[in-house]
């Protein structure tokens, strides 16, 4: 068995990275330690890299088809890490999770409809619908405590209830970003018998799906039951579980017939459907090679939520982490510190020279918080933490 590095920092220097080169435009300045975009900084698995390598050996890039055994792959792996039979002709390439969001908005809504949202949420989530001329209704998670004070987050179904009528969309996060939340089954039935009920369409965005931690699953929205199966429209990638965002390569997964006819025709004659050369080349790869790859770099991503959190508890008790059931980011409750936005703004950039999300992008529902990125070399880590330490006690 191979062992992998996710140790050795590897400069990203040259490579255009978003990470970095996006500094100065967004913050302002370059002296910041980068811990927000949603990719990591550990090289992209070799058998990826090989596969590609392979086929730019041919010296002609020319139209190309899909490659053969491309879907089988993609239901093989979803079924072996799911349980979730998806036929093949239940999928399609679409050109980015984001814009896949876009594209249904605009093929199953017009102008004024309603969409619904759950913040603190993806903030594409909003900025989306609302950039295409529909009214964004806001369904907020609550925040609410286990017996051992542990917070966490879950749907507010009586609030949805009041909000949901003329509502054509809503659009789940699953598992949630920021807060990493592996939503359960019996909370995803019962969004998919209120939907369903109302015809409501769910774009499901699963791009975390493959990075669930500490034990936790990740349950397909559309696989709990008939009626979520009916009225959802599913995303998946390999993109952030292997580290290539720069590869777009999602898809899509629509179990009902007459909703996948509508969108797959719309996409079919805007030719939106044609993945790029390298996008199926790369998800073969990931999903025959992969597993090994995932689990350490699972268990490395752990080792990381761990190291912030036994931190945060030793060195800077005024930060709660709310640990996540999945993905590389970490959702940080700063609102012990008593600071309004401004200043906590301050303290991370200013004072820590870091660069994360701050938490009211995803809606008011995040003052208070910060996003950290902790899918980085752990010396990296160390460095973030030690300047965040050294920031709250200047304070």
């Amino acid at each position: 068995m191979k062992t992998y590095d996710f140790d050795t920092i590897i400069p990203r220097d040259g490579s255009g990275d978003l990470k970095h080169e996006a500094l100065q435009p967004r913050w302002g300045r370059k002296d910041l330690l980068p811990l927000w975009v949603a990719d990591m900084d550990f090289a992209t698995p070799d058998f990826i890299i090989d596969a590609m390598k392979k086929r730019l050996e041919h010296p002609i890039l020319g139209y190309t088809v899909e490659p053969e055994g491309y879907w089988a792959t993609v239901a093989e792996w979803i079924k072996a890490r799911h349980g979730w039979n998806v036929k093949e002709e239940w999928m399609q390439f679409v050109p980015g999770i984001v814009k896949g969001i876009g594209l249904v908005i605009n093929v199953f809504t017009n102008p004024g409809d309603k969409v619904i949202i759950q913040p603190p949420v993806y903030h594409p989530f909003r900025l989306t619908p609302k950039g295409n001329g529909r009214e964004v209704v806001f369904n907020p998670l609550k925040e609410t405590a286990h017996a051992d004070g542990e917070h966490y987050y879950e749907m507010d179904f009586d609030d949805l209830e009041r909000k949901a009528d003329g509502c054509k969309v809503l659009i789940l996060c699953n598992p949630h970003n920021p807060a990493g939340i592996c939503w359960d089954r019996e909370t995803l039935t019962r969004l998919a018998d209120f939907c369903h009920e109302r015809n409501i369409i769910v774009i499901s965005d699963e791009i975390h799906c493959d990075m669930a931690l500490f034990g936790h699953k990740h349950i397909p929205f559309a696989s709990v039951s008939e009626k979520a199966a009916q009225c959802s429209i599913t995303f998946m990638a390999p993109t952030k579980t292997f580290n290539m965002a720069a590869l777009i390569s999602s898809f899509t997964i629509i179990p009902n017939p007459t909703i996948r006819r509508r969108f797959f025709h719309w996409m079919d004659v805007n030719e939106l459907s044609e993945a790029t050369l390298m996008a199926p080349i790369a998800t073969v790869a990931a999903f025959k090679h992969g597993e090994e790859w995932r689990k350490q770099m699972l268990a490395y991503v752990e080792g990381n939520v761990k190291y912030v959190e036994d931190f945060c508890r030793k060195e800077i008790p005024q930060i709660r982490v709310v640990r996540s059931e999945a993905s590389f980011l970490v959702w940080l409750d700063c609102r012990n510190l008593g600071l309004d936005h401004d200043a906590l703004l301050d303290l991370f950039i200013d004072k820590a020279h870091l660069a994360l999300n701050d938490g009211e992008m995803f809606g008011t529902e995040g003052k208070g918080y910060m996003r950290l990125n902790v899918g980085t070399p752990r010396e990296i880590l160390r460095q973030a933490m030690e300047q965040l330490k050294n920031a709250v006690n200047s304070l």
